[in-house]
């Protein structure tokens, strides 16, 4: 061997392409990001020379790998999955030396943009735009990345992504006993709610059917998530809010409408978009006619305003 070799590992696993090399080689060390015992090899502070030696290190930022590399070693390296590489980024960018942006936020200075961002998402779905839609569910992961960095550093209570995923996982397993754990098969949708509602009941220990619904959902999805929550427990429609007035009036049409599986924000999103075409359509033919838009009244709105 003419120069040295820096192998890159993650954790305590070794890059396939590194093994020959370090069967083969004697002078194999642990650089100072990496645990020697795990490894069963000296410390790099024990080798003679840095000429001709197999370095572990953990990063090539080290600085005995920064050492080799600059005089020429071979660096090998199983390259990270995406996903680790996202959570990687961004932990550099809250680390000493990122960006002054990102090391600035907090949970919440970052709130307006994970709504934003959501919108967004929903936005490429309700269009069909799969390039959107790849690209804004990169921006909503990068608020879950983000979030999820910024909990390691409470030093009450820090927690991080491989937190985060790791209850999730619990989750998904503990409400899907049909599919990890033997139990009765679960043969409808509408079954499987009923099953998913009842664990998550008996996981939080609710105390109220109202409990775990997000207050802070737009008001229509909000109205029709209690419209929901209420019918299952068998609360009937007449002790919904009564009144003349445009809010009883509202939540009555949304809790109704999703207790008969309709999706009452969804709906009215999409229609309030198809009124939003509308009016630009509307703008372009009386633009299209000579005339300026703002400058139309109610007969003229309607002589341009596109049939259906």
């Amino acid at each position: 061997m003419s120069t040295g070799v820096v192998v890159v590992v993650r954790g305590t696993t070794l890059p396939g392409a590194a093994l020959k090399i370090l069967r083969e080689s004697s002078e194999v060390y642990a650089a100072t990001d990496v645990d020697p015992a795990a490894f069963g090899v000296p410390a790099i502070t024990e080798a003679p020379s840095l000429k001709d030696v197999v370095l572990l290190a953990g990063s090539t930022d080290e600085p005995a790998a920064s050492l080799l590399i600059a005089t020429g070693a071979v660096v090998i390296e199983t390259p990270a999955p995406p996903l680790v590489e996202a959570a990687e980024v961004m932990d550099r960018l809250r680390s000493p030396g990122g960006c002054p942006w990102d090391a600035a936020q907090t949970h919440e200075s970052l709130k307006q943009y994970l709504v934003e961002e959501t919108y967004e998402l929903l936005d490429a779905i309700e269009d069909g735009d799969r390039e959107a839609l790849r690209e804004e569910l990169g921006d909503v992961l990068l608020q879950v990345l983000f979030h999820a960095r910024l909990a390691t550093e409470d030093p009450a209570d820090p927690f991080g992504i491989d937190d985060v995923a790791a209850a999730l996982v619990t989750k998904l397993v503990g409400r899907h006993p049909h599919v990890f754990a033997g139990a009765d098969k679960v043969h409808t949708v509408e079954h499987q709610n009923v099953n998913w509602e009842e664990q998550k009941q008996r996981e939080k220990q609710r105390m109220s059917i109202v409990d775990g619904v997000a207050l802070g959902q737009p008001a229509v999805a909000l109205a029709g998530k209690l419209g929901q929550r209420s019918g299952r427990a068998g609360i009937p429609l007449d002790l919904f809010p009564e009144g003349t007035g445009a809010a009883a009036q509202l939540f009555r049409i949304a809790a109704t409408a999703r207790r008969a599986g309709v999706d009452p924000e969804g709906e009215l999103r999409a229609l309030a978009k198809q009124f939003a075409s509308d009016v630009r359509a509307a703008e372009q033919a009386a633009r299209d006619a000579g005339l300026e838009p703002t400058t139309l009244e109610a007969d003229g709105w309607r002589k341009f305003w596109p049939s259906r």
